[in-house]
């Protein structure tokens, strides 16, 4: 089902968890997985059992109204009773991303940002980038190479449950997973008519559906949802943080 972006109006499915266009949180997608912090403390406590460098490192505050330039964070205002969600740019000037009363929503916010440079961080920004030097040919072998992968990794499913045909299925890594006898079990890819996407349920699960969740189950492996920080990323202490992440000069 399409819905409206509120910051941008374009049209998105309910099934974005944020806007393709604006990358604002769609506030009608499920936000309520398992181990989604949704309070202040929740997520200061999910940010220590990912073993993340400390604040100035990753320059993400939370619980603290942080004064200096290039940083998110979170926290509530004493006097309001509001949780504030902001970025300080690169000119000391602060862009506010959300000031409300609803805690999961400041959260999620601030979570999904994080999740972002997380993901950037352990995709080893800085080491993809590839310098080609010398005979053009390396640039022609270079662009098929990268156009290769870019194709396989389109071509793959997005992970989380789909409906196909009145069966319940769930995706990783492209291994299937069904849902029979009131259990999660493998099996192989589904057959199905139009775009795979036509079927996706989501990558979060909800209590209303008719299934259970799948990290319940004895299929479920704990490093399928892993953000453990490690040592081959590319974010620790000794990191210039200039050097990419995120873009201190825009709003968010």
């Amino acid at each position: 089902m399409k819905v409206r972006c509120e910051y941008c109006n374009n049209l998105i499915d309910d099934g974005d968890e944020k806007c393709p266009g604006c990358g604002a949180v769609n506030k009608n997608y499920n936000r309520s997985g398992v181990g989604v912090p949704t309070t202040i403390a929740e997520l200061e406590q999910w940010y220590k059992d990912r073993g993340l460098p400390p604040y100035e490192t990753t320059r993400f505050f939370i619980g603290i109204d942080y004064k200096d330039s290039k940083a998110f964070g979170i926290y509530k205002d004493s006097n309001t009773g509001k949780f504030v969600v902001y970025k300080n740019k690169d000119n000391g000037e602060r862009a506010i991303r959300y000031e409300g009363t609803d805690e999961k929503y400041a959260v999620n916010e601030l979570y999904l940002k994080l999740k972002d440079e997380i993901a950037m961080r352990k995709g080893g920004s800085k080491n993809s980038r590839v310098q080609i030097r010398g005979n053009p040919i390396w640039l022609i072998v270079a662009i098929v190479f990268f156009a290769g992968i870019f194709l396989f990794a389109a071509s793959q499913p997005k992970s989380g449950y789909y409906n196909i045909n009145g069966d319940n299925y769930y995706n990783h890594g492209g291994s299937w997973y069904i849902y029979e006898n009131n259990d999660w079990r493998g099996t192989s890819k589904p057959s199905y008519t139009g775009e795979l996407d036509d079927y996706y349920d989501g990558d979060s699960y909800s209590s209303e559906s008719n299934y259970s969740d799948i990290r319940d189950s004895d299929v479920y492996d704990s490093s399928w949802d892993s953000d453990d920080w490690d040592s081959d990323s590319d974010w620790d202490s000794g990191s210039d943080w200039d050097s990419g992440g995120s873009d201190w000069s825009s709003d968010w």
